[in-house]
């Protein structure tokens, strides 16, 4: 696990230098705080920073085939490593390390840029190939880890985060605000974008090739979820035979992802997923958990109850947080910023395992291969609203929950009504993603001034519905786990887990995301996944094979802090300063108005605007803390 850094001048540009590279290196030295690793050699410069996990003496990066024409620098882990080092070795390749990522550079000399389809892992990498005059990036298939690149002034400049790209010098930092019309619509920036306007997110399974005599710049996609093919040999029949094949699949996941030289460990919510990831590791695992003093907020008798179930060695804690020196903590680990307020609780999780482990196994991916969210439910009841008499539903109902006023609780009959109703004035083309989006056109239109709407004008739907377009001739659902997978889950559930991990120098993994596991998970049929009011019908049918049957049907919590009550309390002060009328005029994008508005409501208790208040904080910290 690292961070990797580089520089290509492509096209005659001036080559990059050695202090660009150790500054752009020592931005990520959070992502692996072992060792260094930096060369450059004419055109190209790749740097990296180490967390070792793996052949911890002799891993060193960059690594090299064996005349050194071919030298990469990587972040993640290979997990069939040792199968394809035994067979490129059988083929007369030498070795110099124990390294998963030694393979690479031979998998690239025998296969050129086919050699990506052999990788089992998650993994970022930047591969330079003298004698060709290439550089190559990539990205695992589910873009587990991230790589930003940009193209400034003939040079290719690429990083692990965006202030690793911004460090070297050579990237402007101007504000695209097309791309902060969607990040506050769902409170990401869906890739290639981010919020700066010529910095990009490499896609997921995306590869860049970069000819540097040429200096030209091709990018494609190596990988995509296979479409479902129900009359395919060898496919289970029915309920049961799937139920085994899943279960042997996430059982094999696991235990491909346990491959370490350091101690491993896994976090354990006592949800679904988790627990299932916590099963199949075994007796000897050890599992860490959160306590809040919230009930509907706090999980840990669930994770407890599992635990225990398991017989494994189970750390679990009470946390109080300072609130806003915790904000102040993380922020500057969300250079390209996501509005989940989860980014929370996964950093203290993940700080409580890393006293006690170097890796962690996370159950994250399995709501968007099996079918976990509630708002699937949402889109299934939406269909059975639509039925009812318009004057019923438009005249009376709607309006009548509209006026209720939000709860205390987490959750709770009222809440869900309220966010049911918000999320029916969506698009209906967007299916379940319209209880996803937190700023429609409309509200866009009010908020932003009108200088700044002309130019967000990416209708808030469309990332989505282009992803639904691109999943091809699927069922309704497998479309929509498809749309999820390729956004909501690499640039905002990934995003949250490798920033908050590695904030704490932790490894986190995903064996949910198995490239063979999520192959055949979508062709499970649809029915399996979700009907009738149930989510991840199958895998919790495989759940409780190992775990207690209360703690696999309970309802789903999610993981989260009670945000709505701290921006009056520990985030009021930061709500004050950020949101500051006169700052919101002077900057020109937001009305101060319409944002004072959403503030009253929000503190009186009329609305919950908890999410799209939040969104501003983490966008105007973001433009202050990076000069934007």
């Amino acid at each position: 696990m690292c961070g990797i850094a580089g520089i290509a001048a492509l096209g005659g540009a001036p080559p990059p230098t050695s202090e660009q590279l150790a500054r752009m290196c020592d931005t990520l030295v959070h992502r692996g705080p072992d060792a260094e690793g930096a060369e450059v050699r004419g055109a190209v410069a790749l740097g990296m920073r180490r967390l070792s996990i793996i052949d911890l003496a002799g891993g060193f990066q960059p690594l090299y085939n064996e005349d050194r024409t071919v030298r990469l620098v990587f972040n993640g882990e290979i997990y069939n490593f040792r199968e394809l080092r035994k067979e490129l070795e059988e083929r007369g390749h030498r070795f110099a390390t124990g390294s998963d990522g030694e393979v690479i550079v031979h998998l690239w000399e025998e296969d050129g840029e086919r050699f990506l389809a052999r990788l089992n892992g998650m993994f970022a990498l930047a591969l330079h190939d003298e004698r060709r005059g290439l550089v190559v990036l990539a990205r695992d298939h589910f873009g587990i880890k991230p790589l930003y690149w940009s193209l400034a002034a003939g040079q290719l400049v690429f990083g692990s985060e965006v202030k690793a790209l911004l460090a070297s010098g050579c990237v402007p930092r101007e504000l695209d605000l097309d791309a902060l019309g969607e990040f506050l619509a769902w409170e990401y920036v869906p890739a290639p974008r981010t919020l700066l306007r010529g910095v990009r997110k490499l896609l997921p399974a995306g590869m860049l090739v970069a000819d540097l005599a040429a200096g030209t710049v091709c990018e494609s996609t190596w990988w995509d979820v296979p479409s479902p093919d129900a009359d395919a040999p060898g496919l289970p029949r029915d309920c049961g035979e799937w139920e085994e094949a899943i279960d042997a699949a996430v059982a094999g996941a696991v235990r491909r992802q346990l491959v370490s030289d350091v101690p491993l460990g896994a976090f354990l919510s006592g949800g679904v997923d988790s627990s299932l990831v916590a099963a199949a590791m075994g007796a000897e695992a050890r599992t860490f958990s959160i306590a809040f003093d919230d009930p509907t907020y706090d999980e840990s008798p669930w994770s407890r109850r599992v635990a225990e179930h398991l017989g494994v060695r189970h750390t679990v804690e009470a946390i109080r947080p300072d609130a806003a020196d915790l904000f102040e903590r993380l922020m500057p680990y969300l250079d390209d910023p996501i509005g989940d307020f989860s980014v929370f609780p996964t950093f203290l999780v993940s700080r409580i395992a890393r006293r006690d482990v170097t890796v962690a196994l996370s159950g994250d991916g399995g709501d968007e291969v099996f079918g976990g969210y509630e708002t699937y439910i949402a889109q299934e009841r939406a269909r059975s609203w639509q039925r009812l008499p318009g004057m019923l539903r438009q005249g009376v109902a709607e309006p009548l929950i509209e006026r209720l006023r939000p709860r205390a609780a987490k959750k709770g009959l009222v809440n869900k009504a309220k966010r049911f109703v918000e999320g029916l004035e969506h698009d209906p083309r967007l299916g379940h993603a319209r209880w996803r989006l937190f700023v429609g056109d409309r509200m866009r239109a009010g908020l932003f001034t009108a200088a700044a709407a002309a130019e967000a004008a990416t209708p808030a739907a469309a990332h989505v519905l282009a992803l639904m377009e691109r999943a091809g001739d699927r069922a309704e659902l497998d479309r929509a786990l498809y749309a999820d997978l390729r956004s909501y889950l690499s640039d905002n559930c990934l995003v949250k887990m490798d920033r908050m991990s590695m904030a704490c120098s932790l490894e986190a993994r995903v064996p949910l995301l198995d490239p063979e596991l999520v192959s055949l998970a979508f062709r499970l049929p649809p029915e399996l996944k979700v009907a009738g009011g149930e989510t991840k019908r199958l895998l919790k049918r495989v759940a409780a094979r190992h775990i207690p049957r209360e703690c696999v049907y309970r309802p789903k919590q999610g993981f989260s802090i009670p945000l709505k009550h701290w921006l009056g309390s520990a985030f009021r002060p930061l709500v004050d300063r950020l949101l500051d009328r006169e700052r919101l005029a002077r900057e020109g994008v937001f009305r101060p108005d319409a944002v004072e508005c959403l503030k009253a409501e929000h503190f009186a208790g009329r609305a919950n605007h908890s999410h799209l208040l939040w969104a501003l904080l983490v966008f105007e910290d973001w433009r202050d803390r990076w000069s934007v």
